[in-house]
């Protein structure tokens, strides 16, 4: 059954049909999320919020290609945006804390997510040195996997603005590849 059918009957009063989009869609809004923050348990709460944000403006959701995902991303956006809003206004400073577990079965799994933290603000500080439009643009269409036109309705720009900007991205990481692991570059595509 496609996002859109799915969504009318949400909408129409069937609320157990959001399991299944919440299902199709949850990795990618978290891994979204997680490249943005580098924070896999801060992934785990906003991609909650923005499936409940979904939930409660779902007569306003905006369909692409009959998917849910662009307007998912783009909450996604405003979620972590607000978020770092939010700390920047408390004053909090980013503080990472690896959960402490005492059973050592764990123990792989943890060093694993500290490593997909590490690698995560390796590729972010390399997409630091790109402009914001360029930066948002290649995350939705390399780690989230979204076509030119369905990035173009997440950021709210029309196509050509998206495909230049990609021209631009590429250019410019590959300049920057000489002060870079070749290995990062290879996680972009």
């Amino acid at each position: 059954m496609s996002d859109g059918e799915l969504w009318r009957r949400g909408v129409d009063g069937e609320p157990e049909v959001f399991g299944v989009l919440f299902d199709r869609h949850a990795k990618a809004v978290y891994n979204f999320v997680f490249r943005r923050l580098g924070s896999w348990s801060e992934a785990e709460d906003l991609t909650s919020l923005v499936f409940l944000h979904a939930w409660r403006r779902r007569d306003d959701v905006v369909l692409v290609h009959d998917s849910a995902l662009p307007w998912l991303l783009r909450t996604a956006d405003f979620v972590v945006r607000n978020e770092r809003r939010r700390r920047r206004f408390r004053g909090l400073n980013l503080i990472r804390q690896v959960p402490a577990t005492d059973e050592p079965d764990h123990a792989d799994r943890v060093a694993a997510r500290i490593d997909d933290e590490r690698e995560a603000n390796r590729l972010r500080e390399l997409l630091r040195k790109l402009p914001r439009h360029e930066q948002e643009t290649v995350e939705l269409c390399f780690w989230s996997g979204l076509d030119a036109q369905s990035a173009a309705v997440a950021l709210g720009v029309p196509l050509g603005t998206v495909k230049s900007r990609l021209a631009r991205a590429r250019k410019r990481l590959r300049d920057l590849s000489v002060a870079v692991p070749s290995d990062s570059l290879e996680n972009l595509s």
